[in-house]
């Protein structure tokens, strides 16, 4: 039997992993409530968890939401996962750093020099946090699919462009699709794209057999 371990993101839950479960019929579906706000603790979160499923499962997929995307991308797991899914995915760090320091209008030297400032849309920018991203660039071999929404501000297609380029990742834009897929018309979209998806994969396990 194979695993499907669910990352989810801000605000989220290990709950949303049940939206799943019939999507991947004959795998155990399960979530992780990952509790660290930076990548280095996430990740380390993240990283136990498939190493704890690791021993008991014939393979481990993983989906991961916005920036649980991006905390997955942090713990290390080249060689442990047999593919990705990522929804929203939050996949630039440093240039959503950067622009929301534009927003603010604050300057890399004035966050370096308080260290941590706090917006006026409730979000912390710190610059430990800028130092990491820029130190650990992206080292991810998994195969992986990315879904984003065309309207997604947040996490806007050009970064999952950029990255697909670089990987070994496939992209798909829904056009009117914002950073939470939550509309009826949004979620069937999603479905629509993971049972795409996953039944090439179940198409080789059947040729493997």
């Amino acid at each position: 039997m194979d695993a499907v371990l669910y990352i989810h993101g801000k605000g989220g839950s290990a709950g949303e992993s049940s939206h799943y479960r019939p999507l991947f019929p004959g795998c155990a579906v399960l979530g992780l409530d990952h509790r660290g706000l930076t990548p280095w603790e996430a990740g380390a979160e993240i990283r136990a968890a498939v190493d704890g499923l690791s021993g008991g499962y014939d393979s481990i997929m993983l989906i991961a939401n916005s920036i649980g995307a991006w905390f997955s991308l942090q713990a290390g797991l080249n060689g442990l996962i047999r593919q990705a899914f990522f929804i929203s995915p939050i996949l630039d760090m440093e240039g959503l750093i950067l622009e929301l320091l534009r927003q603010e209008r604050v300057s890399e030297e004035e966050l370096r020099a308080q260290g941590v400032i706090h917006t006026a849309f409730g979000e912390e920018l710190s610059w430990d946090y800028l130092c990491y991203v820029r130190s650990h660039p992206i080292d991810w071999q998994v195969p992986t699919h990315i879904l984003c929404g065309g309207r997604d501000e947040l996490a806007p297609p050009a970064a999952a462009r950029a990255f697909a380029a670089g990987h070994n990742a496939t992209l798909t834009v829904m056009p009117n699709g914002e950073h939470w897929f939550h509309t009826e018309e949004q979620l069937r979209f999603l479905d629509g794209w993971i049972r795409e998806k996953t039944a090439a994969l179940w198409r080789n396990d059947f040729q493997d057999i």
